[in-house]
């Protein structure tokens, strides 16, 4: 897999899909502002056709910025087609709200192909994935089964003991095939994000695109 340098930008513009206020615009000014601490502070996973992160960036912002927050931030990660995302708005609904855009107007919606929630990011450590695994693990409730999602990208962690870990924290049953919850774990090279949650908490744009 090809890399992008571990660099990070800011980006506050796209080009334009519908008309946009002066605010809107006034952002567009703001492009490349160095931001290199977001690897490690950002609550969405955003995926792209390689070569198109720049627009997957600058679309997925116009798009926050449509659900109330004008100031989100949007940087590259060392993979390609892969980009980060920083949002006041909680991520797990953000999902549910591109999701309502998307049916409401898929074409606003061309090179961002998959959107993940993350609730908190931690260093790529067993201990220090199962400890943010554990402080979110209220949300599978008694009687509700989990399964792990486990993507990894630049790192050699091993998968199994991170699953042990977090089977470990979590007093819940294993179910592979129709899980209540699923523990989302998403690694970037020395970062990984976790977030827990339901099944269809994920958006993927061309799959959705489908259904309408």
């Amino acid at each position: 897999m090809s890399e992008r340098s571990n660099q990070a930008f800011r980006f506050s513009a796209k080009e334009p899909l519908v008309e946009e206020s002066s605010e809107l615009l006034s952002h567009r000014a703001s492009n490349f502002k160095n931001d290199s601490s977001l690897l490690s502070d950002f609550n969405l996973l955003v995926s792209s056709a390689r070569g198109n992160e720049r627009e997957a960036n600058s679309e997925l912002w116009y798009l926050i910025a449509e659900l109330g927050d004008r100031s989100a931030e949007t940087s590259y990660t060392p993979v390609s087609g892969l980009t980060v995302a920083k949002t006041s708005l909680d991520p797990l609904r953000v999902i549910q709200k591109l999701r309502s855009t998307l049916k409401e107007k898929p074409w606003e919606f061309r090179y961002v192909l998959k959107v993940k929630p993350v609730q908190k990011v931690v260093p790529t450590e067993i201990e220090a994935i199962g400890k943010a695994v554990s402080e979110k693990s209220g949300a599978i409730r008694d009687g509700e089964t989990f399964r792990v999602s486990i993507e990894k990208r630049r790192s050699n962690v091993s998968s199994k003991e991170v699953i042990d870990a977090i089977a470990a924290k979590i007093p819940r049953k294993v179910d592979l095939r129709d899980p209540a919850k699923v523990v989302l774990v998403e690694i970037i090279g020395t970062v990984a994000g976790i977030a827990v949650i339901p099944p269809n908490g994920i958006l993927g744009i061309e799959r959705e695109k489908r259904t309408i």
